[in-house]
């Protein structure tokens, strides 16, 4: 019989990554480079196909680093791997960045590079100067012109106009019915 080797590729791969968590216990800085180096594209994938932004998964993967260092002591080799670990981590924070209110309201709108509009050719009785609203709104007084930014050019509820502004939602309801009847005034 041959002797079977004691050193299999997954028991040194097993080592390695318990010699990687001890020296993260022991907040090894070192560690979090090599911990950073062996995992973030893994993870920077799945957290990519969350939030299918770059600049936003970037983000989530840097505040995900700090808290797997901040919160490493709570990992419990026991329940599971190091990678399923971070991985729920990364993929638990990316699922919060879609459901905050600031990613919300930042997914309303687009850039004007980014619109389709840029790529459409417009109609040939198509004369932008006709439309003049923005400019109409001008001429709202100020309260009720911020809350019609916010309402019509910015893609806010009304609840979440009364949430910016520190507003209760009748007030926004009346000043906006407000400042729909100005506009109609002005646009007949």
């Amino acid at each position: 019989m041959l002797p079977v080797s004691a050193t299999t590729p997954e028991s040194a791969a097993l080592a390695t990554e318990e010699l990687l968590v001890q020296r993260l216990r022991d907040r090894d800085e070192a560690a979090m480079t090599i911990f950073y180096d062996k995992y973030s594209a893994a993870l920077y994938g799945v957290i990519f196909r969350i939030v299918k932004k770059e600049e936003i998964a970037e983000d989530v993967l840097q505040e995900a680093m700090v808290k797997i260092w901040h919160s490493f002591p709570s990992y419990d080799a026991e329940k599971g791997r190091l990678f399923t670990w971070v991985m729920n981590v990364c993929r638990n924070l990316a699922i919060d960045k879609i459901r905050s209110r600031q990613y919300r309201v930042g997914s309303r709108t687009q850039p004007i590079e980014e619109s389709a509009a840029l790529r459409e050719a417009a109609e040939p009785t198509f004369r932008p100067e006709h439309i003049g609203l923005q400019e109409m709104t001008r001429q709202l007084n100020p309260e009720q012109r911020q809350i019609v930014d916010l309402l019509y050019f910015g893609g806010f509820t009304q609840s979440e106009v009364a949430e910016e502004l520190s507003l209760p939602l009748g007030t926004v309801k009346t000043r906006a019915r407000a400042a729909i009847k100005v506009l109609s005034k002005l646009i007949r």
